[in-house]
């Protein structure tokens, strides 16, 4: 329905846009059905997508919208002010501007989360669903090939400001592929949403597969435990990819156990905020009938998913096991560099038909990333003798502590181990003797606040005897904690 309206770039040409094949277009929206739309609708012409945070601040906005040589720009009413603060400083010559009530119902069945906005036109602007009521739905006739840029997704990577990963059709078609293959997606899935569709993973997981499978995706605009279990009863969800902490909100729900989950066959997630263990994916086992396990492990410059969790083969701890064409090596940090054996810890490579063409005008950093196809992810991690990739943390992360490299990923996994400990961040800081210690900032569960002190957690931390779960390789990381406790 809505892809027979794609041409409507192309027609906006006509009357002095300058979208055409090559050209970058900015979007900066929320999750709506217009995202959608305009991110296949400037595809479809040749023309290049830059997604845009909508949780950017004028100066983030101004910094990728001069970066990318946006010319045009699609934004909701409600950001719109954004927009119009830094449109003098940057390249933009055209304002499109959209609104929730645009494509909601008159009557929209769950309450909607923010002002739907008004139907005034802004001065300046163009409106998108006029453009989409006053130009015929002809297909635009422009080569594409599969190597052309679709996508620039902005990355920060180690240093600097953020780069715009340059990804191609290829890269795109050939991730969907995988995820495709791997979790047995279908036409018959019913896929939340839930996700911002503006990031690589939201997009992969929420935007391209169910399109890719011909599924339904049910799209939602902001997050709440209430809100997705209400969409998930009503609207039969099979298929939805979370946030660990979104699950655990859900399960400390008092409604939660009254929700038919009956209808969700699958639920991959990422860690984020609270480490993802199997004590915590039984516990959604038990409320919703299905595991919840990592979904994969990749980055910007990959297009994602560069090793992804086998549904019949969880292994907590992990990241899964490389994807189809994927060839991951750890190598070592020290000169010369040097590929190291299952159970060594090193920097993640990665060689797959996902990854990029560089970052947007930065020859230099495309060539300190991107080498012999290689990507350098500056990702430290390793490989178990089964293949399956653990992730450790990034090398800019790694802490020097009494001799020892701490990586803050697998300190954490640790801690949260304590049943106190709700979430947990860890981080390195300056120490005259270690050289550097590691600090921990935790979160409690609400039943254990005013009960455990900073001291009880420091001496668990140093003298632990927690068993070690089979799916992990090796103790390691308990040690490290109690040489990082030394002297308190």
């Amino acid at each position: 329905m809505a892809a027979e309206r794609f041409p409507c770039f192309t027609k906006f040409n006509e009357i002095g846009s300058p979208a055409i094949k090559g050209d970058r277009v900015a979007l900066f929206l929320q999750n709506c059905p217009q995202y959608i739309i305009c991110h296949y609708g400037v595809q479809k012409i040749g023309a290049i997508v830059g997604p845009c945070s909508p949780m950017f601040k004028e100066w983030e906005l101004e910094y990728e919208v001069n970066d990318l040589g946006a010319k045009v720009i699609v934004t909701l009413d409600s950001l719109y002010p954004v927009v119009a603060a830094i449109r003098e400083k940057t390249s933009l010559e055209r304002v499109v501007v959209t609104r929730y009530a645009d494509f909601l119902p008159e009557r929209p069945v769950l309450a909607f989360p923010e002002p739907v906005g008004g139907r005034e036109r802004l001065p300046e602007t163009d409106d998108l669903a006029e453009i989409l009521r006053t130009y015929p739905a002809s297909a635009p006739e422009v080569e594409v090939s599969m190597g052309d840029v679709s996508l620039i997704v902005y990355t920060s990577g180690t240093t600097g400001l953020p780069k715009g990963a340059m990804l191609t059709y290829r890269n795109a078609q050939f991730k969907t592929d995988c995820l495709t293959r791997t979790f047995g997606y279908q036409q018959e899935d019913v896929s939340l949403a839930v996700m911002p569709i503006f990031h690589i993973a939201g997009m992969l997981n929420g935007v391209n597969v169910p399109i890719y499978t011909g599924g339904t995706t049910v799209l939602m605009t902001r997050y709440t435990p209430e809100a997705l279990m209400e969409v998930v009863e009503r609207y039969r969800v099979n298929v939805m990819y979370t946030i660990v902490p979104m699950n655990v909100a859900i399960m400390n729900h008092p409604r939660a156990r009254t929700v038919d989950w009956s209808s969700l066959r699958l639920n991959p997630c990422t860690s984020f905020g609270i480490q993802l263990t199997k004590e915590i994916s039984d516990q959604w086992q038990q409320l919703t009938g299905v595991p919840l396990f990592e979904a994969a492990y990749g980055l910007s410059e990959t297009h994602t998913v560069d090793a992804i969790m086998p549904p019949d083969r969880i292994k907590y701890g992990t990241t899964g096991k490389p994807t189809f064409e994927t060839e991951i090596k750890i190598l070592s940090l020290e000169e010369p560099r040097r590929e190291l054996p299952p159970g060594e810890e090193g920097e993640i490579v990665v060689k797959n038909p996902g990854v990029f063409k560089g970052y947007f005008n930065k020859p230099e950093a495309t060539a300190e990333t991107l080498r012999d196809g290689w990507v350098y992810t500056g990702d430290i991690g390793k490989l178990d003798e089964e293949g399956y990739l653990y992730f450790l943390g990034r090398v800019k992360e790694m802490i020097k502590c009494s001799g020892y490299s701490v990586f803050p990923e697998e300190v954490e996994q640790w801690i949260v181990r304590h049943p106190a400990v709700a979430q947990v961040a860890v981080i390195g800081v300056p120490d005259p003797v270690r050289g550097e210690s590691v600090k921990a900032f935790i979160v409690l569960k609400p039943e254990y606040k005013g009960k455990v002190t900073e001291e009880d957690i420091i001496s668990w931390s140093r003298f632990t005897n927690t068993p070690v779960s089979s799916s992990f390789v090796t103790p390691f990381p308990s040690q490290v904690l109690e040489k990082c406790c030394e002297g308190y």
